[in-house]
This record gives structure tokens, C-alpha cells and sequence, in this order.
């Protein structure tokens, strides 16, 4: 590719919209333009970095046996409706009518769908296992897009659906996946973690998320350096503490703290640690009328926070919701700030973090505004509670594997693969039949790659202060040819035309830098634009047959004999 016949668009300030370092680098870098609110076209430059995240998307899934196939972007209502994700999905589903006033999904995901297929077409267990992908544009209408790629409203995606006869054939398939998103973070070149993770609002029983590792990534990833151990704070067990509660030392004291609305503050009165504190967290579940509404309190220690994730999981909460401040005052007669388990105006089902369980004479609101309760224990001032775990985890936590201390990172979400189970084929009577001749629902797995968010995860983790490092990978080109005249020296056109030909010959992705730009301009563009190496050609190193290779994390050039570059350049992009 020669520079004059492609579309170079570099910008020398990100616009004042973008605000994270990937979406400013990538505007600024002419990869991407914003047409609206989450909805960007993919100029020629970043369309390149996609379309080979796609080929090495596409060849690893094609190794593991999966069929690649293609899926609307619009789907029939009736579709969702059989799963009842019409209703549950929310406003993230973009609904729309045709002219028959017939309603349609623009589709954020494909499990009806391929489902449909499937029920269709697979009738026997001979036919299965069997594993379809696709490489789809999605829509998701985020309430607030931002950042560029890592979350817009349209994106593209790939999607793999595997069917199997029994769990132990989705265990299989969703092992096989697995290795597969492995192959392929590898083959991307970037730094990442697959942690076990909530399956959400998919549905499922198990999975685990991908995350590229990033100082700014908006995940918690929790693991344990001596062992194997990972998962997604939301999904990361808090060990119980071994030690049971101790025995009570001090009296039950209803101790003034004006003013003193959080444990922080109530520790600072007290003098004591935070870690002898116990917050209170009011939840409601609605029922049938509002005078059946059911108000729990959720216990943490003071320096721990409520994981939401974990509190859903509780028999009971599924649906819950944060109580109003009227609910509060109501059910323990004191705004918040002050509430506690002793005392409550109205009856309220108790359960406790696992670390609050082991706790003896803490500090807890007294259902009294400027009032907490010290010395308060359980057995003797309150019933022994009803435990769960509830809480985030913290850095130096023991692992639940039993082999060290957690600690945690941030990550970027760029895959996740889920064991569905039947979430799917009971809903929509997706049944085959088995040896005897019975119907069977069939056992399903789903596994998706956020392909666009791969370039705004790798930019996060690959820059500098010039621009993108891209890995060689998924760099729009691999090499650039940057000439010292090239429209003015015969010498550094024949050596740069030479050279172009015997790399484009080896197979390299290389892109001439023919527009006659100064040097400066000239690497300031491909240093934003991010391609990991770089050649330059000029008539004082011909004199000496010279050239200057670069790699762009490079601190200097290296000199190479212009008869050798070609094999130089060939060694460095295999290493």
C-alpha cells in the first residue's frame, strides 16, 4: 500500500468530546469518526486493525470446529417474547415497528435466534454436537454512551452458540472455547486475564469473563499470585473467617454521636478502628400490594463494601431494590445514617456479612438520630444472624483456593463465554431425539468477543506519549517505509521501491509513506497512529548502505545494511 493512494486523516488535538486515552487516539489517529451518540463509522485505518482482529477471530474458531454463519441484525418480536426477554431486557433493547405496525428487536445479542435455527433443523443426537458462530453488527441503546468503542450503542461482535446432548457435552464444548479465546487473546499479543465470572442477565449456570489488563479498565479483577485462582470482583468469594465470635467484654451502651452519620466518622468520635464498626443497608422486595412489601437489612463491617451481585443471589432478593428514605424512617423510625439491627419499629429479615457473623462488641446505629449503640453483640443483645456472603473483596484476602493472599488488577471486558444450559431450549422447546427415541432439551453454550471494544481495550494498554503501540498482530500495517525525499532522490526511491517490493514479497503488511511530507510530520503521523515498525531510507545512510529500522518502542534507531533489511525486518516481526 502506498501512502497517497490511502486515507491518511491524523488530527493534532482529540476533540473535546473524547475522554479517555483510546478514544482520543484513536479520533486523533483518524480511525474512527463520530457520526452520533455512541455510533461511529470505522474509517479506513481502524477498519484495517478490525478486520484482522476478525481473520484471527475467524481461524481460531474455524480450528475448534465451530460453523461460521449470519444473522439478521433485526429480529421478530415473537422471538424474545418465547424467552420473555422482551419484557425483561429494558430499554438497552432497541424496539421497532415495520409499516404492518409488526414489532422488531435490533438485536444486542443472537440466542432466540440461533435457537430458532436450530429447534428447526436438529433433530437427533447424531446431529449433535454442533457449534455456529457469526461476526455480526449489535446495538445496545446504553443510557449513557461514552469512551469511545468500549462503549458505544452500535458495535460489532462475535457470537458462538455450541449444542450438546447433556451437560457433559456443554462442559466439553465450553472447554474447547475456552482454549479457543486463549489462542486468540495470545495471537492478539495483548496482556489478559480470564476470570471466573456472574453469568447475569443471560441466564446459566457458570462462566468466565476475558479481560485485557489496564490501569484504566472499569472492572475489578481479583487473583491469587500462587495459584490459578481468578474471578471478577462481583463472582470472588469472601472466605469466612475461621474464628467463631467471642464472647461479649462490654455492656450495651447507647453512646451519642452527633452528627456522626457514617462509620467513618463514628470511628474518628469513638477512637476506635473502622474495622469495630457495622454498617446497615436497607433493601426492599415488592410484592403483590405495598402493604406486603418485604424490608431487609443487609450488615457489613464498616470498611467493607456491599457487592450487589452476591446480595441478588440471596433467596429472597432476587428482585430487590434500595429502600426510599420514607421506607427507612418508617420501618426503623430514624433517617439514615443511624439505623441498626437493635430496635427496629417494624419487623425487617436480618442477615449479616460472614464477617460481621464473627464480630463481638461492635458499633452499630441505635435507631436513634445522633445515637449508635457500642458494645453490642450477638447471642446476647440481638438473635444470632442469618449469614451470606456479601461484601467486595479486598486486596490480602485469603484465596478461597487456600493458597495465598488475593490481590486485584484492573481489566478491560473484551470476552465472556457462559454455560446456558437449557436457559434457552426449555423456553423455546429446542428439543432433539436420544437413543431411545425420547425427546431431550438440548444442553447450550454461549461465548461472545467484543470485537470492535478490542482496539479501544488495546490502545489502553498499548501507548505512549507519541500515540498507539500497536501490537504487530493487529496493526493496520505491520511496517512503514518513511523515505528522506523520495520525490527528489533517485537513490532513496530505487533503495525505497526495492525494499518495498522484497517485504510485500515475504508477505509483510507494509505501507510506503510516498506523500512527500517532512520527516517530522511524517513520524508524528505513524508514531499516533501506532505501526509497529518502522524503516527509514535517506541518502546520507545510503552512503554508507544504511538504513535506520525503529521499533516503535524502540528508544533509538539501529542501523542495518540495506541488503540485510528485508531479512532484519522479517526477524523482527517473528520474534
Amino acid at each position: 500500500m502506498r501512502a497517497s493512494r490511502f486515507f491518511i486523516s491524523t488530527l493534532k488535538e482529540a476533540p473535546s468530546d473524547a475522554e479517555i486515552i483510546s478514544h482520543k487516539l484513536m479520533m486523533r489517529a483518524g480511525m474512527i469518526k463520530r457520526l452520533g451518540s455512541g455510533i461511529y463509522t470505522y474509517m479506513p485505518m481502524g477498519l484495517r486493525v478490525i478486520r484482522k482482529v476478525e481473520n484471527i477471530i475467524r481461524e481460531e474458531m474455524n480450528r475448534a470446529g465451530a460453523i461460521e454463519l449470519l444473522m439478521p441484525v433485526v429480529q421478530p418480536a415473537e422471538l424474545w417474547q418465547e424467552t420473555g426477554r422482551w419484557e425483561k431486557m429494558g430499554p438497552e433493547l432497541m424496539r421497532v415497528k415495520d409499516r404492518h405496525g409488526r414489532d422488531y428487536a435490533i438485536q444486542p445479542t443472537s440466542e432466540e435466534v440461533i435457537t430458532d435455527v436450530v429447534r428447526a433443523d436438529i433433530k437427533s443426537y447424531r446431529q449433535l454436537p454442533i457449534n455456529f458462530y457469526h461476526i455480526q453488527t449489535k446495538f445496545r441503546d446504553e443510557r449513557r454512551p461514552r469512551f469511545g468503542l468500549m462503549r458505544g450503542r452500535e458495535f460489532t461482535m462475535k457470537d458462538a452458540y455450541s449444542f450438546d446432548r447433556d451437560v457433559a457435552g456443554m462442559q466439553k464444548s465450553y472447554q474447547i472455547m475456552y482454549d479457543a479465546y486463549v489462542n486468540i487473546f495470545n495471537r492478539f499479543g495483548l496482556q489478559f486475564r480470564a476470570v471466573a465470572a456472574d453469568n447475569g442477565a443471560i441466564g446459566g449456570s457458570g462462566s468466565h469473563e476475558f479481560h485485557v489488563i489496564a490501569d484504566t479498565g472499569e472492572d475489578a479483577l481479583v487473583y491469587c499470585p500462587n495459584s490459578d485462582y481468578a474471578a471478577n470482583i462481583e463472582a470472588a468469594e469472601a472466605v469466612a473467617p475461621a474464628a467463631e465470635h467471642g464472647a461479649a467484654k462490654h455492656p450495651l451502651t447507647k453512646t451519642p454521636t452527633p452528627g456522626k452519620a457514617k462509620c467513618e466518622d463514628v470511628a474518628k468520635l469513638l477512637g476506635i478502628s473502622l474495622t469495630h464498626t457495622v454498617k446497615s443497608i436497607v433493601l426492599a422486595v415488592d410484592k403483590d400490594s405495598p402493604a406486603d412489601k418485604e424490608i431487609w437489612l443487609l450488615l457489613l463491617r464498616g470498611d467493607h463494601e456491599l457487592n450487589e451481585v452476591k446480595a441478588s443471589k440471596i433467596p429472597g432478593l432476587a428482585t430487590y431494590r434500595f429502600a426510599s428514605e420514607a421506607e427507612i424512617v418508617e420501618w426503623f423510625g430514624t433517617p439514615p445514617g443511624y439505623l441498626g439491627p437493635i430496635g427496629t419499629r417494624k419487623p425487617v429479615r436480618i442477615v449479616a456479612d460472614r464477617t460481621v457473623a464473627v464480630m463481638s462488641d461492635f458499633v452499630c446505629g441505635a435507631n436513634e438520630e445522633d445515637f449508635h449503640y457500642t458494645g453490642a453483640n450477638w447471642g446476647r443483645d440481638l438473635p444470632e444472624p442469618e449469614v451470606a456472603d456479601l461484601r467486595n473483596v479486598v486486596a490480602g484476602d485469603p484465596s478461597p483456593d487456600g493458597k495465598g493472599l488475593l490481590a486485584i488488577q484492573r481489566g478491560i471486558e473484551v470476552g465472556h463465554v457462559f454455560q446456558l444450559g437449557t436457559r434457552y431450549s426449555e423456553d423455546m422447546k429446542a428439543t432433539y431425539l436420544d437413543e431411545t427415541g425420547k425427546p431431550q432439551l438440548m444442553q447450550m453454550g454461549c461465548y461472545g468477543i467484543g470485537v470492535t471494544r478490542i482496539l479501544g481495550a488495546a490502545i489502553e494498554q498499548n501507548f505512549d506519549d507519541k500515540g498507539i503501540i500497536w501490537p504487530t498482530a493487529i496493526a493496520p500495517f505491520e511496517v512503514v517505509l518513511c523515505p528522506m525525499g523520495y520525490d527528489r532522490s533517485e537513490a532513496v526511491k530505487a533503495e525505497t521501491d526495492k525494499l518495498y517490493a522484497a517485504l510485500q514479497a515475504a508477505g509483510m503488511d507494509v505501507i510506503l509513506d510516498d506523500r512527500g511530507e517532512r520527516p517530522g510530520v511524517m513520524f508524528a503521523d505513524w508514531e499516533l497512529i501506532g505501526v509497529p515498525h518502522r524503516v527509514v531510507i535517506g541518502d546520507r545512510g545510503l552512503k554508507e548502505g544504511k538504513l535506520e529500522y525503529q521499533g516503535r518502542r524502540d528508544p533509538a534507531a539501529t542501523a542495518v545494511a540495506a541488503a540485510d533489511m528485508a531479512e532484519f525486518v522479517k526477524a523482527r516481526l517473528a520474534s
